[in-house]
């Protein structure tokens, strides 16, 4: 999850509000690619997830990072919680899993070096400390009781009131991984078009990238139980977004939406207020019980902004939020599939012709259908293995038309990218398909051997 914001002075104006997202907007040739993962860590011996402190601990980890990679520490009331490097940074999500915000960077190519590199980084700290990590979209055998909450104010205040507003929250908090791409606009009418390619091309993401089919030691029912547990988080803040498609949408509609939803809190000093369920247009008019006499800052509305949590979300950028955490190689199918939709302008239109017929309903029931059934979904007539295939088609045009080479230039482009979620449309089998199968057959119903057989 986000770090605190900084860097915005007094809001004075309403307009600021809008022109703050407005101001992400790039040329093309200054789009840049930013991918996110997260990772559940464990100790190898127990099988138990990694404690905040201790000889093998997620502090361990952070710290060796520190003194042996030169990151630079991030900290909370004395407590390490993070860490920065050369624009990209490492934080920690509620329940102790470890994630990569990437830098902004111009290739796939470069992204993914950065995944690898990091992902390097950690095993070797792992590997001496006796620690593992994982990439699924959610804890497959991890009780609530037995997941730490992470030192940090923001985390304290979301689980206390994740119960008063839907009964996931604290599921989605300790246990659950994503993987997501942040992209650039260059203008409020690419930020639309974009937006709308994404919310309604999220549940092929989330079927191609299905990864979460156990949970509490045993199958759920579900090829993405990360994606079912979303769906009852809290609706004031989550799903597809509708207004989204409507005639007029654009930044400011944008803006509406955020101050509807109900606050976390405010940072001041290093410290979180507590602002839990309080309203920021009642801030906007120094009339925030938590702050009373007290306006925002541009600073707060960028926090708050990170408090919205549907399938993809505008900042001054967008994020595509529909994917599990997974294994390795699809770390960097996923910016490949959203950079090839989004980022050359005939794989866009030819993106938006696909679903600009769906109504909202067809939306949400294909974000449902994804969840349970992966590939195998199908809705009003729409396949979804069929669906993913055209997608991932396109996504492939669109990579090939932006031609950015790799490995020195003896890679042409960056469609190889895509090869592990091709090897998914020819098998019609998803991650979770996989996990499944070998559950069901040489595991035996044995599912810690998912820890040795499908960790970094």
């Amino acid at each position: 999850m986000s770090i605190p914001q900084s860097g915005g002075g007094p809001i004075e104006r309403h307009e600021q509000l809008a022109e703050y997202m407005a101001e992400g907007c790039k040329p093309r040739e200054e789009w840049r690619i930013g991918t996110e993962h997260e990772k559940f860590g464990y100790c190898k011996d127990t099988l138990k997830p990694l404690p905040y402190e201790g000889d093998r601990s997620i502090k361990a980890v952070l710290e060796a990072l520190r003194d042996r990679h030169d990151w630079a520490p991030v900290e909370e009331g004395g407590n390490i919680i993070g860490l920065t490097k050369d624009g990209a940074n490492v934080s920690l999500e509620p329940g102790g899993a470890l994630e990569l915000s990437g830098a902004p960077l111009e290739t796939i190519h470069q992204t993914c070096d950065e995944v690898n590199e990091h992902l390097r980084e950690v095993k070797d700290i792992a590997d001496e400390i006796g620690v593992g990590f994982i990439g699924l979209g959610a804890a497959p055998i991890w009780t609530h009781d037995e997941m730490p909450l992470m030192p940090k104010g923001r985390y304290k205040l979301m689980d206390a009131y994740m119960d008063k507003v839907g009964t996931a929250g604290k599921m989605m908090m300790r246990r659950t991984c994503t993987v997501q791409v942040n992209l650039d606009f260059s203008s409020e009418a690419d930020m639309v078009q974009k937006m709308r390619v994404a919310i309604a091309l999220q549940p092929v993401a989330t079927a191609l990238f299905a990864n979460s089919p156990f949970f509490e030691g045993k199958p759920n029912g579900h090829k993405s139980w990360r994606s079912r547990i979303w769906r009852h988080l809290d609706d004031a803040r989550t799903g597809m977004v509708p207004f989204v498609f409507d005639e007029g949408f654009g930044f400011e509609a944008w803006v509406q939406y955020a101050l509807d939803v109900p606050m976390y809190f405010v940072y001041r000093d290093g410290e979180y207020v507590d602002a839990l369920g309080m309203s920021f247009r009642d801030f906007l008019k120094g009339e925030l019980p938590a702050l009373p006499g007290e306006k925002p800052t541009l600073s707060d509305w960028a926090d708050h902004l990170t408090t919205a949590f549907p399938e993809a979300r505008v900042k001054k950028y967008i994020e595509m939020r529909g994917a599990d955490g997974g294994p390795w190689r699809r770390l960097c199918a996923l910016p490949g599939l959203w950079v090839g939709l989004t980022y050359d302008q005939g794989a866009l239109d030819a993106a938006w012709d696909l679903v600009k017929g769906w109504d909202a309903e067809t939306r949400e029931a294909l974000r449902v259908a994804a969840s349970v059934d992966g590939l195998q979904a199908e809705v009003n007539g729409i396949r979804m293995h069929d669906l993913a295939r055209e997608v991932i088609d396109i996504a492939d045009m669109g990579l090939k038309a932006r031609a950015k080479p790799g490995a020195g230039g003896l890679v042409p482009d960056e469609t190889h990218f895509l090869n592990a979620l091709k090897d998914s449309v020819q098998t019609g089998k998803v991650p979770a398909d996989e996990l499944l199968e070998v559950y069901k057959g040489e595991w035996g119903g044995d599912l810690t051997r998912i820890y040795r057989n499908y960790s970094y």
